[in-house]
């Protein structure tokens, strides 16, 4: 049986293919701003990340060759920004087309980053203490114990190590995306245990998600070690019909290893 990894794997180079948002490689003219100082990332769909969340790694607007790990950050858009502002970057991802938008403007702009083609479902494939700075956007939904994934973190962050992380709060689950304000699902939303919420998964974008509690998200930070000192919420970007038009659907924290 194919893994579920591969599965989600493969619908993303798929909507990369079509002009997925998160999938589009920044241009060069932003990449020219970030090395001047006019920057800005996301760990979830808007609101960008305060520049004193990247403290101690970030300082006087340099990150003087600190180790920072995009974790299934690939596709262009964060990693340059960081390169640009003069850290050592490693990106993993399990998305062939994602990792092709790094190496496309690692090429173009002429900057060094290791790119690394992994599932985050498994070990990592770094040592102890290999990293001052993980940035994780939005994408533990793809994942199904998401407290390996935190376990993962804490061991490749350096003490002192800073994980910058963003995910879905799990309302999104309830609903099906023709029918955005009608709750169909129960929580939690597993589709490799339920055989409706495969069928629903696949059907409606091809990829295999999994709701998570804020016990496993936040609490699985606070279990894996990491002292939480910062949050907030966002949601996606309003359409007139959606979630997000009535309650956040995402948070996103930084948490350091102590």
């Amino acid at each position: 049986m194919q893994n579920y990894t591969d599965i989600n794997a493969k619908a993303i180079d798929q909507w990369v293919e079509e002009g997925w948002e998160w999938g589009t490689p920044i241009s060069h003219e932003s990449y020219e701003n970030a090395k001047n100082g006019q920057w800005s990332v996301v760990l979830t769909p808007t609101v960008p990340v305060p520049a004193e969340w990247f403290r101690p790694c970030l300082k006087d607007g340099s990150f003087g060759g600190a180790k920072l790990l995009g974790l299934a950050s690939g596709g262009g858009q964060q990693m340059p920004v960081f390169a640009a502002l003069g850290a050592a970057c490693t990106v993993l991802d399990y998305s062939d087309r994602q990792l092709d938008s790094e190496l496309l403007v690692s090429a173009r702009e002429g900057y060094a980053i290791n790119i690394v083609k992994a599932d985050m479902t498994k070990r990592l494939p770094f040592g102890d203490k290999s990293f001052d700075l993980i940035f994780h956007p939005v994408s533990n939904c793809y994942v199904e114990e998401v407290c390996h994934v935190w376990n993962e973190c804490y061991r490749v962050l350096k003490s002192g190590g800073v994980l910058l992380a963003g995910f879905d709060n799990g309302i999104n689950f309830l609903f099906n995306e023709d029918e955005p304000l009608k709750i169909m699902h129960k929580l939690p939303y597993n589709p490799l245990r339920n055989p409706e919420h495969y069928k629903h998964s696949i059907e409606c974008d091809g990829t295999l998600q999994f709701s998570h509690s804020l016990e496993e998200q936040i609490g699985g930070q606070l279990k894996a070690g990491f002292i939480l000192t910062d949050l907030f919420e966002d949601r996606d970007k309003p359409d007139g019909n959606s979630i997000g038009e009535y309650y956040p659907q995402y948070i996103a924290t930084r948490a350091i290893k102590p």
